[in-house]
């Protein structure tokens, strides 16, 4: 059983997807052992107590200094003997004795086909904003392993989405969740969880 802890700082929907998928059995040999957020108000932290899940809230700003929230959040985690940590809108730099720790076993969810629109200041409504400024006509969302660098792990599955005429970036990024975010992230803990990847 592959026991997955989830990272958040919104509303959840990657997780509301992951939960979805595990209770529809498109992912399967996985449970959720913990969801953490860095926001005290996120929505995310709702949707796992209605599914029973742990809901820890760790942010920076209950520390001094980052290092000291960098051991704490490493802590945590190490204390939930996670198999697979999965990013699904976490806005915190994961901290670099982490990746080294769980070295290929953090994946992340970005809203674009990488290398387009990610690395740093890439996030949310900004990747779809700027890639209605470029005029592409698809872009879509990538599931890749965590590295050291910003969305620049090796990816696993993307999943392509057009771009609309009328799109506006809120359109796009419903979209893009609709038809590639929500598919591709549990189908990549699905392949993990079951020895594909």
């Amino acid at each position: 059983m592959l026991r997955i802890g989830v990272l958040v700082s919104g509303g959840g929907t990657n997780l509301q997807a992951i939960f979805d998928a595990i209770e529809s059995g498109r992912i399967t040999n996985t449970e959720v052992a913990v969801v953490v957020s860095n926001n005290a108000g996120a929505y995310a932290l709702e949707r796992a107590k209605n599914h029973g899940v742990e809901a820890v809230c760790l942010s920076p700003k209950q520390y001094e200094t980052r290092e000291a929230f960098n051991e704490a959040l490493l802590e945590k985690i190490d204390s939930y003997g996670l198999d697979l940590i999965v990013l699904a809108g976490y806005l915190v730099t994961i901290p670099p004795a982490m990746i080294r720790k769980y070295r290929n076993r953090i994946i992340n969810i970005h809203p674009s086909l990488i290398p387009s629109f990610c690395g740093v200041g890439y996030y949310g409504l900004k990747v779809h904003e700027a890639a209605l400024a470029r005029g592409v006509k698809i872009t879509g969302a990538t599931v890749h392993f965590v590295d050291e660098g910003m969305d620049s792990g090796p990816i696993i599955l993307q999943k392509a989405v057009e771009v609309q005429p009328e799109d506006t970036p809120k359109t796009l990024q419903q979209r893009v969740m609709e038809q590639a975010e929500w598919i591709i992230l549990p189908q990549a803990i699905n392949m993990i969880a079951n020895g594909q990847i």
